[in-house]
This record gives C-alpha cells, structure tokens and sequence, in this order.
C-alpha cells in the first residue's frame, strides 16, 4: 500500500479533522507539534498553508540513489520512498533547507530531537543496505554520544563509537555514477530535469506527494491548486 501525504498527517498531527465524503482520509486541519524546530504549527488545508507542512524523507531519495540505491530494483526502491520508517511531518521552510543534505550537512535546529532523528536515518540505511560517508559517520556517531542508549527502531542499541550495526551499512564515499536515471523518473541528483506525465509516475518514482518547487512539479499533478500535487 502507498503510504501517502495524507496518511502522514493523521499520524503526526494531533486533533485532526478531515474531508467529508473522503472516508476519514483527506486531512483538513490539525495541530503540529514539529520536531525539526520544537514549535507548534496549526496545520490547515489550503493553496498557501499547506506547504507549511511537508513530509520529509529522513534519508533524502537523493542521498540514498548516490550510496545504494541505485543497485535496489524497482519495487525495493519503492518500499523506501514509502517506508513509514523513513517519512515524517516536518516545518514546511526547514523540510526545503535541508534538501537532499545527510547527517554531516545538515542536522535539525532542535536539538533534543537530533538523537532520535539520526537513529532513524541509520535505521533506515540499515534496513535497505546504504551507505554512508566518513563524514556522515562521524557526525552520527557525534550526536550519538550524548544518547548510547538510545534504541533504534525495533529495539536495537545504538553504540556511541559505532552507530552503524555489524554487517549493516558500508563506509564509502559515494563514486560518480555513469548508470542512466531509473526509468520511473527518481532525481538521481545529477542535475537533470525531472518531470512525470502523472501521478503514477510521481507515486512510481516515490516522489509524492510533490510540492510546488520541487524537481518535476506541475500543474496538471496539483488539481486543487494548493501547491501540493499527488496527495
């Protein structure tokens, strides 16, 4: 099943309310306490509010096509773009300044949320076999260090020295790739222009729901007009 934006939002908001005729799935408001910054957020449905709220990809599709990916086949790379794991809720502005960044450039401004986060990311690199980079470990196993009990999802420990688990993610630093893009339509990052005939495709490329601004975003993916395509 497609894990969807709307599906995000139930789970993450609090005193949600929903579309009549919709079965309980379009979400229209709810509040948001948001872990990236610590602050509230009163989500509500529209052209110009709902971007203030955006699903974030923990592990960034970008980051992960460069250290593994790649090698995934179609279907594993879509159980990645949809895992639960690896989508949450997130402030719409800092979502959008952490891009495809990994754990070396970019960590959230709330810090007491760091060490959860990062457990997450290694869960999920863990879980599909990727990479990461000396850097990315080293700035992992830094925010680490102030939480070595911290369980990763599914209950393992993560250790202060090694993040990583045994036998899990390699270190490597990411090599230029000469493979032609996914043919789904995934962003590898190299620059290319990304566009998608329809929201099959976006969903195929695991890139929904996709918002105005985002590689391959267009009109005719965003019929309600409110900035946020394949929802």
């Amino acid at each position: 099943m497609e894990i969807t934006r709307n599906d995000v939002l139930r789970r993450d908001l609090d005193d949600v309310t929903t579309r009549a005729g919709t079965h309980g799935c379009v979400v229209l408001t709810g509040t948001f306490d948001d872990p990236f910054s610590g602050s509230t957020i009163g989500f509500e449905r529209g052209r110009s509010t709902s971007s203030l709220v955006q699903i974030d990809h923990l592990v960034a599709l970008s980051d992960a096509w460069q250290k593994g990916a790649q090698q995934l086949d179609a279907e594993e790379r879509r159980l990645l773009a949809n895992d639960p794991l690896n989508l949450m809720a997130a402030d719409g502005s800092l979502n959008a300044s952490k891009g495809d960044a990994d754990a070396a450039t970019w960590l959230p401004p709330h810090k007491a949320f760091r060490c959860t986060y990062v457990a997450r990311q290694v869960a999920v690199k863990h879980t599909y076999d990727l990479w990461v980079t000396r850097a990315e470990r080293d700035a992992m196993r830094h925010v680490l260090s102030a939480c070595p009990d911290k369980k990763l999802p599914g209950g393992d420990v993560t250790e202060a020295a090694a993040p990583l688990l045994p036998g899990t993610a390699t270190t490597q630093e990411p090599q230029p790739t000469r493979e032609p893009a996914p043919a789904d339509g995934t962003d590898t990052g190299s620059g290319g222009s990304t566009s998608y005939e329809n929201c099959d495709a976006v969903r195929a490329a695991g890139a929904a729901p996709i918002h105005r601004g985002d590689p391959g975003y267009g009109g005719h993916l965003d019929r309600d007009g409110d900035g946020v395509g394949c929802e």
